[in-house]
């Protein structure tokens, strides 16, 4: 078990006291985790650079080899733990042995679209007659709605299963359970207290005392189909013709949408992942096969590709087309059907690209006309940003993108011809919007809002818009303040060019997979210079660095032309800098090469020019 990660040193590494972004950089290590490290590398002969990304996320010397090789046996807890789980196992073995029909109601992300066909794949492999439905995001709106239920019922269902929404449904949740359709409710999103007349399994419920919240909504439903299969198994289900799923199977699915989810990647998620991948390495889904080919990725799959090129394209069809299609996708077993869908999913995901980049311009020009915003040092606790022109589809991602450049958390809501708005937000970290969000449905100023820490959904009337600004400013400001004084760059080692080598890369794998909660070492190349740089692509920045041996790496610096960062590596050719980023391993034309996904700039006190 890792400890929490180490307490970053307050000396500022390199001195960088404000770099091109405007932070310090700090030496992820004090004292006490340079000897951590130091002891890491010589009981266990583990790499300098490798003990230090391992005591930087708080590993001892004791618990080194289980994490470096992390098992579901030791890190899962019995299924029970969490809250109505028996009820939920025993309600769902009873209508797969009578044969009843179940529908399955999900969100319209890659969580809501992975927890259904976990649930869709269990059902199969038991001969149990089901009914998936993911809500249209514009006309249904988040979650479970009446109408919906009204047809899942009359479609001869049963039982209503909802995964990654219904934890605050109270109206669709009670007419399901009046047409007899008895609902169970798989989320992981922060609750009230008042909760539905349903069978809620939510580690995020107050009353739950599972310690496991960080799960998605399918870690939740894995844990649930572990007690749904041992439920069955003792009741005599499973026969020689009739053999028990492989759950480990059904472990890609938990991969994807944990990371697609951003939970935390420590502890049980961390073994979901892990195991997770090397299950999509084996390319046995026919969806995942067709998706990671129409996405060009055709290396061994690793976290950032589910972060990045994956999760992304299935959520393409929830934000801008048919909500339904990544659900699909993930249970479609005919390759030719499944290359189909992805395709469709890698053109909505292009079209949702050129509809972000155009709804973010605008949002940007509205931030700093409205709000005076040019940079982060202006910003207030939170920024609002909102339009009738704009997607809502769309309107998560440009909240990121305010939250990135603002360093604050931020709202971009799209408001329809009926002056209703459904707006996302994002925060930073120490920054709870969730519990923000609640305040504000509670104080009246939200038709409806929920979510988490890190991100809320919101419905609200146009009217209620300045109001709800001022809302999050007089909320947050104390903690905003508090993020922002503590926004560093924590850098985990320094090296030269000539060390970025793929040998490093491999001996690094073995501290991943890295995501939230378990960062991408970040490295500095220390008084490097500068070669060249150009802009590529749509506004990213490429870049080549050289080390005082001669040594030479490149790299790029991702949507940082017209920025800060970008401004900074065209203007300085030729000076020497402090280069801060993560590493990528390149396999074009066979050959493989070490590059830096740049993250920060610190030019040199002193000068020279080439």
């Amino acid at each position: 078990m890792s400890k929490p990660l180490t307490p970053p040193s307050s000396r500022p590494f390199l001195n960088v006291e404000r770099s091109v972004q405007g932070r310090v950089w700090r030496d992820r290590l004090d004292a006490s985790g340079q000897a951590q490290a130091l002891a890491l590398a010589q009981i266990h002969g583990h790499g300098d650079l490798l003990s230090r990304v391992l005591a930087g996320r708080g590993i001892t010397p004791e618990d080194c080899e289980a994490y470096l090789d992390p098992s579901l046996r030791r890190l899962m807890p019995d299924p029970t733990i969490l809250l109505d789980m028996d009820k939920a196992a025993v309600r769902m073995a009873r209508a797969i042995m009578a044969g009843e029909k179940i529908a399955i109601f999900g969100d319209y992300d890659v969580d809501g679209a992975s927890s259904s066909a976990l649930l869709a794949d269990y059902f199969t492999a038991c001969g149990t007659p089901f009914q998936i439905h993911i809500p249209d995001r514009i006309f249904e709106g988040y979650g479970p709605n009446v109408d919906a239920i009204q047809a899942l019922a009359a479609g001869g269902a049963k039982l209503l299963v909802t995964v990654d929404c219904g934890t605050t449904s109270h109206n669709p949740l009670g007419e399901a359970a009046k047409l007899g359709l008895d609902p169970i409710v798989l989320d992981h999103h922060q609750a009230p207290a008042d909760l539905p007349e349903a069978i809620i399994v939510n580690p995020n419920r107050q009353d739950d005392l599972s310690g496991l919240g960080q799960l998605c909504a399918a870690g939740v439903v894995f844990m649930l189909l572990v007690a749904l299969n041992r439920r069955l198994r003792e009741q005599g289900f499973f026969t020689a013709e009739r053999r028990e799923p492989d759950l480990l199977a059904f472990l890609d699915l938990v991969a994807l949408a944990t990371v697609a989810d951003v939970a935390p990647l420590t502890g049980l998620n961390r073994a979901f992942v892990t195991k997770g991948l090397a299950v999509m390495q084996m390319r046995q889904r026919a969806g995942l096969r067709a998706l990671f080919d129409c996405a060009g990725a055709r290396e061994a799959p690793k976290a950032g590709h589910l972060g990045f090129l994956i999760g992304p394209r299935i959520n393409a069809g929830g934000r801008i087309g048919d909500a339904a299609l990544g659900a699909r996708l993930l249970i479609e077993r005919d390759q030719i059907k499944a290359e189909e869908i992805a395709r469709r999913l890698d053109t909505l995901n292009r079209e949702r690209q050129v509809i972000e980049a155009e709804t973010l311009e605008q949002a940007l020009l509205q931030a700093e006309a409205e709000q005076g915003l040019q940079d982060d040092a202006k910003a207030g606790a939170a920024i609002v940003t909102a339009s009738e022109d704009w997607h809502p589809g769309i309107v998560g991602l440009v909240a990121t993108r305010l939250k990135d450049k603002y360093r604050c958390p931020a709202f971009a809501v799209a408001f329809n011809e009926s002056g209703i708005g459904t707006g996302s937000g994002r925060s930073i970290a120490g920054v709870d919007l969730g519990h923000a969000v609640r305040e504000a449905v509670e104080a009246g100023l939200l038709i409806k809002g929920g979510g988490h820490a890190m991100a809320a959904g919101i419905t609200l009337v146009r009217d209620h818009l300045a109001a709800f600004r001022a809302f999050l400013e007089e909320k947050l400001t104390e903690a905003v303040t508090a993020g922002r004084s503590g926004d560093a760059l924590f850098v985990d080692a320094a090296l030269t060019a000539s060390g970025a080598n793929p040998a490093l890369m491999a001996s690094l794998e073995k501290a991943g997979p890295f995501g939230a909660g378990n960062p991408e070492p970040v490295f500095v190349l220390p008084a490097h210079r500068l070669m060249d740089a150009s802009v590529v692509g749509n506004g990213h920045v490429r870049f080549r660095a050289e080390a005082g041996d001669g040594a030479r790496i490149e790299g790029i610096a991702f949507r940082s032309a017209a920025e800060p960062l970008g401004d900074a590596l065209l203007a300085g050719r030729g000076t020497k800098m402090h280069f801060a980023g993560t590493l990528m391993l390149d396999r074009f034309g066979g050959r493989e090469r070490v590059q830096m996904r740049l993250t920060d700039l610190a030019p040199l006190a002193t000068q020279k020019t080439l």
